[in-house]
């Protein structure tokens, strides 16, 4: 941390300011975005307890995971809309994405 300081006496200097410290032992630490995830794999991470207020310190090798919102609809899925709707196929794909995959909902909304 501080060159030439020897790692017990760091410890108790920051004993003596209030400031906590606490190794995790983590294997991953995934942060969620509404658009994304972060992915640190092989973490540090740290609890740090300073007067009351935790702070977490993660240092690891990171990875971006984008997060694909947009439900998978299967011909199955169309093909039942369509058969408890009537509607034709495209109507019912719409139907179910913006029910976001709901085939209930997408059905209730045809019907009504």
């Amino acid at each position: 941390m501080f060159p030439g300081v020897n790692p017990r006496q760091m410890k108790q200097m920051m004993k003596q300011m209030g400031i906590q410290q606490q190794d995790i032992e983590a294997t991953e630490v995934i942060i969620r975005c509404p658009d994304k995830e972060i992915v640190i794999t092989n973490p540090q991470v740290a609890k740090v307890n300073m007067m009351g207020q935790k702070t977490w310190q993660i240092v690891g090798e990171e990875e971006e995971r984008s997060l694909n919102t947009k439900p998978e609809i299967g011909e199955e899925d169309v093909k039942t809309v369509v058969e408890q709707t009537g509607a034709s196929e495209e109507k019912a794909r719409v139907a179910i994405e913006e029910a976001n995959g709901d085939l209930a909902q997408a059905i209730l909304s045809l019907k009504s």
